[in-house]
């Protein structure tokens, strides 16, 4: 099961063996018929409201506090009534107010329904503000958090006659804990709102919100001919044992970053189909669902059931599915999951009567039970293991980076997946993915609305998803174009790779094109997208600051090499020496080092194709693994399409750690030859070997002779009798040498001291090793 509820309330854990303490025997009727023990509100400090009936058929009010976990008795009427609808103020012990429904016997002949403003302490005022045959909810507004106890206080009252109002009850203090209402006649009211279908009270936020036939913002529901929906304006036990048919099943949950969603249930002509409809109001378009069920016990389904999760919106149907629709991204519909069978099972939720109260909280109201809800991390990880198709991999491996804002056990089981699955994952890179979402977890919750202005995704193409089947098949090709997004908002690196191409193809004309130990064209690159995003950040976020967005920046590009040495120290490369000498029972590199140069060739793909540094001595671990993993023609064909790249550490090591067998030397022979000249140089005294001397043999003459040119010998040659070999060729080539030293013609003056005799001796050692002579 993918969401995991934690019971934060129970009324048969919470409130029964309180009661029983106090003798009240009737509350502990606990049959399915009873309502003897029901909750009637949750308020927004936590307070849980609830009635029972007590010995005698009285009727009792009782609130749990969620924080000490201690129950108290706030009032008590002398009469078996029903409590519809109740809230208490702030402060407590200064006012209630209760909606009662005489169910025995009426105070007023004419009315069936009463709402009551009581004073709770000192109990010496009940004031009638209703009398009506009509139902009636009532809702206290709370202070603003942090705010001083207040003189007056608010109270919503909704009718089922479709208009709300609000009264301004002000006290008066007599002694310490009691206050009365002034007596001042009738209480000060205003009507908020006419003719409403629906309203919401957001407890949290202390926000209303309601629909009138005319709505601000378009959206595809009929609101015409519907009953009254109140949503949040507490519980009535038998009101709600049945969903009206004429009610509009609608939520509106809010978010931390500014998320505002509608979601509703609509209407379907097909049998055994539902139909849902999430409206981002914050994105400023809206989604419809249809979902064809697999079983048909159309006679047991009720109304879909929301959910907010703050990161997520569900939407549950039990036995049927589990929808979890990605608030922050919704444009990017493959970062939502849909589940059914086992995973989309919830068993403390076998039916729709429920409420979110508040973010990631969901109330019972038939069980009498609220319950914390979030997501498994282990029930995602095996979703993510298990997942065949792209798109469900990628909505778990995307919740399971961002949602759990990386926890250390939970990245290096995430990278363990990736590690196992890179070949699989056909129409994303997860490397990428992870990359990206190390730096959106760790950058965006830091600044305001910097999510819009940096990348969350490494993908910008959504077609590799237009083939799957079943339901994402509907999904995605019901993907619309986002009306009010703003797109050229985001850090693209499409042009930090052209000019990254640029300065590359510039800077390779005269230096090293070499990712050389201190990773100087890494240093160009980190330096180009720094100064890009700056600029970037700047054109957008002008009133951050420019120290600020310095700072963001900086932090920005420290936390992507941290995301990519992740890996690396996943792997446990940091420390590890990637080169050994080769010996006859260890030509090749074993299974875990071939499998970690794979992921390092991956990781290396997955920063080209988004234009990222990378971190210092990569190459140089990634080169010593493909001497020691790969055949030599295939390490050449890397080296030669840049996919390994030499570095002076690594061509050192090799040159002087590995012994001169054939085959090695057939490898050394093959790097040297590919050195550029400014390395090489630096690198070859490392090599005691023919072949090498050789090699700067040729190179030191071909440099001697490129100097003379068409320059003749001025002086006659003087005789040469170190070599006692009569050699024409060779003696006319060292004499024609040491006239070229004598007029002071040096082309490795500062390099290691190479001359004439050693030219000599040189030429001489290889000439008779061609015609098979013995040199002594």
């Amino acid at each position: 099961m993918l969401l995991r509820l934690a019971p934060e309330f129970e009324l048969r854990r919470d409130v029964v063996p309180w009661l029983a303490e106090r003798g009240c025997a009737a509350a502990l009727d606990t049959s399915e018929n009873s309502s003897a023990l029901y909750v009637v509100n949750v308020e927004r400090n936590g307070k849980i409201i609830y009635t029972w009936k007590g010995n005698q058929r009285n009727t009792h009010i009782g609130l749990y506090d969620l924080q000490t976990k201690q129950n108290e008795h706030l009032y008590m009427f002398e009469k078996n009534l029903h409590v519809i609808s109740c809230s208490i103020n702030n402060e407590k012990t200064l006012l209630e107010n209760k909606l009662v429904y005489l169910k025995e016997c009426y105070l007023f002949a004419v009315s069936k329904y009463l709402t009551l403003l009581i004073e709770i302490h000192p109990i010496n005022n009940v004031r009638v503000l209703k009398a009506v045959d009509s139902c009636v909810r009532v809702q206290f507004l709370y202070p603003v958090g942090g705010r001083n106890a207040s003189r007056e206080s608010r109270l919503l009252l909704v009718s089922e006659d479709k208009y709300i109002e609000q009264f301004d009850i002000h006290v008066v203090a007599e002694e310490e804990h009691k206050v009365v209402i002034q007596k001042s006649g009738q209480l000060p009211r205003a009507r908020v709102v006419d003719d409403l279908v629906w309203a919401q009270w957001d407890m949290m936020e202390q926000r209303l919100f309601y629909i009138v036939p005319k709505l601000e913002s378009h959206l595809d529901i009929a609101v015409n001919d519907t009953q009254l929906t109140l949503v949040n304006f507490g519980y009535d036990y038998c009101q709600d044992q049945d969903v009206a048919p004429k009610s509009l099943n609608l939520q509106v949950f809010t978010s931390k970053a500014g998320g505002l969603c509608v979601c509703c249930s609509l209407v379907s002509d097909t049998p055994h189909e539902i139909i849902y409809s999430i409206c981002f109001l914050h994105k400023g378009y809206s989604k419809t669902f249809t979902v064809s069920l697999d079983r048909t016990e159309s006679h047991q389904l009720k109304e879909v059931a929301f959910m907010n999760l703050d990161y997520y919106v569900a939407a549950y149907l039990p036995g049927q599915f589990l929808h979890l629709l990605n608030i922050q991204h919704p444009d990017l519909l493959c970062y939502s999951l849909f589940l059914t069978g086992e995973d989309a099972r919830i068993d403390a939720l076998q039916n729709c009567s429920i409420r979110s109260p508040w973010v990631s909280a969901v109330l019972d109201g038939d069980a009498g039970s609220l319950y914390g809800v979030s997501i498994s991390d282990s029930a995602l990880l095996q979703l993510l293991q298990r997942s065949k198709r792209d798109s469900e991999r990628l909505a778990a491996l995307h919740c399971a980076l961002l949602y759990f804002q990386h926890t250390e056990d939970l990245e290096m089981q995430i990278i363990q997946w990736i590690s196992e699955n890179l070949s699989t994952c056909h129409s994303f890179d997860p490397i990428q993915e992870f990359i990206i979402a190390s730096l959106y977890c760790r950058m965006c919750p830091e600044t305001q609305n910097l999510d819009k202005l940096l990348p969350y995704t490494s993908l910008h193409d959504w077609i590799g998803f237009q083939n799957s089947k079943g339901f994402w098949e509907k999904l995605n090709s019901n993907l619309e174009s986002v009306k009010y997004a703003e797109p050229h908002l985001h850090y693209h690196s499409n042009m930090l790779r052209r000019e990254w191409r640029n300065l590359s193809e510039e800077v390779e004309a005269r230096l090293v094109p070499l990712f050389e130990e201190e990773d100087y064209q890494q240093q160009l690159l980190m330096g180009l997208m720094v100064a890009q995003l700056k600029d970037h950040l700047m054109r957008h976020l002008q009133y951050v600051g420019k120290k600020k967005i310095d700072q963001i920046v900086l932090d920005y590009v420290a936390n992507l090499n941290r995301g990519q040495t992740s890996f690396l120290s996943f792997l446990g490369l940091i420390d590890c020496c990637a080169l050994r000498a080769r010996d006859k029972s260890d030509e090749r590199g074993s299974a875990g080092e071939f499998a970690v140069f794979h992921i390092m060739s991956r990781i290396l793909e997955a920063a080209k194709g988004m234009c990222m540094p990378l971190p210092p001595g990569f190459h140089t671990l990634h080169l010593g693994l493909g001497v020691r993993c790969l055949p030599l023609h295939t390490l050449l064909h890397y080296i030669d399409n840049g996919i390994l790249q030499l570095t002076e550490t690594c061509v050192r090591k090799l040159l002087k750690d590995l012994d001169d067998t054939e085959q090695n030397e057939k490898l050394k022979f093959s790097i040297v030859m590919r050195l550029p000249e400014a390395l090489g140089q630096k690198v070859r005294q490392y090599w005691n070997h023919p072949i090498n001397a050789n090699l700067i043999a040729r190179k030191y003459v071909k440099l001697l002779l490129e100097k003379l040119g068409s320059r003749q010998c001025s002086r006659p040659i003087p005789e040469r009798l170190s070599v006692p070999v009569e050699f024409l060729p060779l003696n006319y080539l060292t004499n024609m040498l040491a006239e070229i030293e004598n007029q002071d013609v040096h082309p490795y003056e500062k390099q290691d001291r190479v001359n004439a005799r050693f030219v000599e001796e040189t030429a001489l050692k290889h000439t008779m090793a061609l015609l098979g002579l013995k040199y002594s």
